[in-house]
């Protein structure tokens, strides 16, 4: 599967567009991790507990985009983004959406 946040792919055409494909995560911060970046968050600056929790949702996400794309039959996803928000105190929603495609090599 081939993802980019371009509207082509570099040597392959596009030869059919399938639709819109996402992955939607909402995660909490949990205790542990709220505690300590709580108190982090004091000092200001970064705050790796919050880090953490971002990328393991932006990570599962893209996991789930990927199997939305491959239930379609797609080769590939353009235009891929992301999104994120505060789903409720303590919980973030991440979005991976893009354009699922059918491609093929160009012939040169």
């Amino acid at each position: 599967m081939i993802v980019t946040t371009a509207n082509d792919i570099a040597g392959y055409e596009i030869v059919e567009y399938l639709g819109v494909v996402r992955g939607i995560i909402v995660r909490s911060t949990g205790i542990a991790r709220g505690f300590v970046g709580g108190i982090r968050s004091i000092a200001g600056g970064n705050i790796p507990e919050y880090v953490a929790v971002c990328e393991e949702a932006r990570g599962h996400a893209y996991q789930l985009l990927i199997e939305h794309a491959e239930q379609v039959g797609a080769d590939g996803i353009i235009a891929m983004r992301y999104d994120g928000s505060e789903f409720m105190q303590g919980s973030t929603e991440v979005l991976a959406y893009g354009t699922a495609v059918k491609i093929r090599p160009v012939a040169g």
